[in-house]
């Protein structure tokens, strides 16, 4: 598009959803053909090239009413397109068919949250990198515990999981990736945290570098928000408000910053993350550029936080 052919760009098809409801995704283009979700999971296909609706995905749930009915996107890997859905379940969507090659639910009865569970949602786009799915869930101020977890691309089956903020001290390690870290975590909360969720949740921002082999992920605000009921006597509870490195095959922690301290002010860590090679003071350096809610603009070493 330049100066001399700008003249003649005009409309060339359009289609309309069959909702008014808040749109929060962007569509996705994979081999001549337009994906793109719309509130309540429902899911589109058109063609590039004349607008014409290929296929309808309409999902049957129940959603979880706490955040909305808001879907920020999917991904798109081998032939299959991967959406968070508002009942928590991840789902796979043959991208020819528009029909579920496989849901797996991301928060599992087998973790022994109880009551907790019923109060989760997917709201972001999951990513995808070397066969794994990686999603966080929705719902830090409604009592949750956050997490990102991998899933098999191809199985939905779990492959590791990581918590975001430590849980009950008295029931010992979560069998997870973050038990290595979940201790060091604990220290910086106080009171009883665990009997309300804790937050933390990885709702937005997930960040893959396939270099170092890392994702990196920004985690939200506490729940409850107010840091006097959730961790009285302060500390800076981690690891909300955060940008965390994890290894993309394990799950295993690699760094941390934290970018509120004491979290306070549901200033959401979770805006997108951008990955960028800047020579800084005459060396080149690997960053991650990230503009949180906090009115800071932060520019920090990917490879070592």
């Amino acid at each position: 598009i330049n100066d001399a052919n700008v003249k003649d760009l005009g409309l060339a098809w359009f289609a309309d959803y069959d909702t008014n409801q808040n749109q929060h995704g962007s569509p996705l283009y994979v081999d001549g053909v337009i994906y793109v979700s719309t509130a309540r999971n429902v899911v589109h296909a058109f063609d590039a090239r004349n607008g014409k609706r290929l296929w309808t995905y309409t999902p049957l749930m129940v959603p979880n009413p706490n955040l909305g009915l808001v879907n920020r996107g999917m991904a798109a890997y081998n032939g299959k397109l991967y959406m968070g859905m508002l009942d928590a379940k991840l789902v796979a969507i043959d991208a020819k068919t528009g029909k579920a090659a496989w849901t797996t639910d991301i928060v599992p009865e087998s973790l022994g949250l109880g009551e907790m569970r019923k109060k989760y949602t997917i709201t972001m786009a999951p990513r995808v990198a070397k066969g794994k799915v990686f999603v966080g869930g929705s719902g830090g101020e409604y009592g949750v515990r956050g997490f990102i977890a991998a899933f098999d691309a191809e199985t939905g089956k779990e492959l590791w999981r990581f918590w975001t903020v430590p849980g009950n001290p008295a029931k010992g390690p979560d069998n997870a990736a973050s038990d290595s870290v979940m201790a060091m975590a604990a220290k910086t909360w106080n009171g009883e945290w665990w009997k309300w969720g804790g937050g933390g949740t990885a709702w937005d921002s997930i960040n893959y570098d396939p270099e170092l082999g890392l994702i990196y992920i920004g985690t939200g605000n506490g729940g409850p928000d107010a840091q006097v009921y959730r961790s009285p006597g302060r500390g800076d509870n981690l690891f909300l408000c955060s940008i965390v490195a994890l290894d993309a095959k394990t799950g295993a922690y690699r760094w941390h910053y934290q970018e509120v301290p004491e979290e306070d002010w549901d200033y959401t860590c979770t805006s997108s993350i951008v990955q960028a090679d800047l020579t800084i003071d005459g060396k080149p350096r690997k960053v991650l550029m990230h503009a949180p809610k906090n009115g800071f603009f932060y520019v920090i070493d990917r490879t070592n936080g």
